[in-house]
């Protein structure tokens, strides 16, 4: 039996100490100290007693960059939202990490996506949380119960890797989840750093040597990252959020990190009563259906990834009975809101400071690219004077500390969505080039804030606001 060391390594800053403590004394960081072991033997393997001499050492072998190498064609699962986020495809000896909330539907997801590639690959779903008649009555429920899957439940690892080391090698490997899988070599219990580092490094390089597509799923801490040591991210090539509220139907897949195709690219999904529905055209769903035009409700035309995207944003502005005023932002940068809200009152002359500001971006959608800033501004505008934006607007642009509306990338891509979705208007910076835009779009140029302003007093309040505010309608 291989002999086992023990040290501890802060998982902060990779300092070894000889004894657990509660603050790392190189870095200064508290609770990080964790306890992990050396072996003489790898995990699953055997130790042959002998020690190799420093002359006896196996020497790297260097290759050419223009050598020849095998081909390595996409899995394509079929489910189009899955593969424009992983790139086009699942890439052989990938692997793929997947995080999200519980109950989010990562489980759900990757079933519907292993029973895809089952028809044309040998799929394998090992879950460590749920009993093999638990995750048949889901297959039931998905209608993908018939596909040929390899079903197991297991959490040691030495058995996990027995079955993938066999002489019939799989096309791909779900671990559902990598905290509730463990090797004994290890004395801590399952999901803690040392067990997921090493678990995880393990079926990675059985991935990599037998070039089976790996998929693991990570449990999500309390601030939204993924349940375990940083590195692991760094270990794998593709990592795969599964994000959405509780209270709406829509999920997003967004992709952080890929080294075989584009971050940022998302795939959007509604949960279904017979799982997860792919949804070609995102935006229609996370637009409003109202007739009227409403104060303080503004479409701004974003892009996610490659994919141009039409989102509601919605601001109200009221009078604040508080000394400091209240601050509350749903689904964008609360930083950036306070940047919009300082060159509004410094360069345009628009007074929030007594005011509570509220800003959500409408569908659980988050919204990260600057861009957003002129559409928020322009709701902002919008829900403190009572006038709504022109009906039929799409609005982008990102604002300056100098009160300029600066241009922005794939103007054309979200000027082309904006008329496909039957907008006739548009609120844009100067553009350099407008080739692909629609001829019925009408788009509106604006240098600066200046003028976002002075378009909304051309406008005529709405009723509602015309009686808050008692003015004559």
């Amino acid at each position: 039996m291989a002999r086992k060391n023990t040290q501890y390594v802060c998982q902060s800053c990779g300092a070894v100490h000889p004894r657990w403590g509660g603050k790392c004394d190189a870095c200064g960081e508290w609770n990080c100290v964790v306890e992990e072991a050396t072996l003489t033997a790898p995990i699953g393997g055997k130790s042959s007693g002998r020690k190799a001499s420093p002359g006896a050492r196996a020497r790297l072998e260097l290759v050419a960059l223009d050598g020849e190498s095998r081909n390595l064609e996409r899995r394509i699962t079929g489910i189009a939202e899955f593969d424009r986020v992983v790139g086009g495809g699942m890439v052989p000896g990938s692997a793929l990490l997947v995080g999200g909330d519980p109950g989010i539907g990562k489980s759900t997801l990757l079933l519907q996506v292993t029973a895809a590639l089952a028809g044309g690959a040998k799929a394998i779903y090992i879950s460590g949380e749920e009993s093999i008649d638990q995750v048949r009555m889901r297959a039931r429920r998905l209608g993908v119960a018939e596909m040929p899957v390899g079903l197991a439940t297991a959490t040691d690892l030495n058995e996990i890797l027995g079955a993938l080391n066999g002489p019939d090698i799989p096309d791909i490997v779900v671990i559902d989840s990598i905290q509730t899988m463990y090797a004994d070599a290890l004395d801590s219990a399952p999901g803690t750093v040392g067990q997921v580092r090493a678990c995880a490094q393990e079926l990675i390089r059985a991935a990599k040597r037998r070039g089976f597509t790996l998929v693991l799923v990570g449990h999500v801490t309390k601030e939204g990252t993924i349940a375990g040591p940083r590195v692991l991210e760094h270990m794998v090539d593709t990592v795969l959020y599964f994000e959405g509220e509780r209270g709406h139907q829509f999920r997003i897949l967004r992709a952080v990190k890929n080294r075989f195709g584009p971050t940022d690219e998302i795939g959007v999904f509604e949960m279904t009563g017979g799982g997860l529905a792919e949804v070609s055209n995102p935006s229609q769903l996370f637009l409003s259906d109202r007739d009227e035009p409403v104060s303080g409700a503004v479409v701004f035309a974003g892009m996610e990834g490659s994919r141009p995207m039409l989102v509601e944003i919605q601001a109200l502005v009221a009078p604040s009975p508080l000394g400091t005023p209240r601050r509350a932002v749903v689904g964008w940068d609360s930083g950036r809101l306070s940047m919009v809200l300082a060159v509004l009152e410094a360069r345009a002359g628009v007074h929030l400071s007594g005011n509570d500001v509220y800003l959500n971006v409408a569908g659980g959608l988050r919204i990260s690219e600057p861009a957003a800033d002129l559409a928020v501004a322009a709701a902002l505008i919008s829900s403190l004077t009572g006038r709504p934006v022109p009906a039929g607007s799409a609005v982008f642009g990102e604002i300056g500390l100098s009160g300029e509306v600066r241009p922005v990338a794939q103007a054309e891509a979200r000027l082309k969505e904006t008329g496909k979705l039957g907008f006739s208007r548009a609120i844009t910076p100067r553009l350099r080039q407008t080739g692909g835009v629609a001829r019925d779009l009408q788009v509106r140029e604006i240098a600066d804030l200046g003028e976002l302003v002075l378009m909304f007093e051309d406008e005529e309040p709405t009723a509602h606001a015309a009686m808050a505010r008692g003015v004559d309608s």
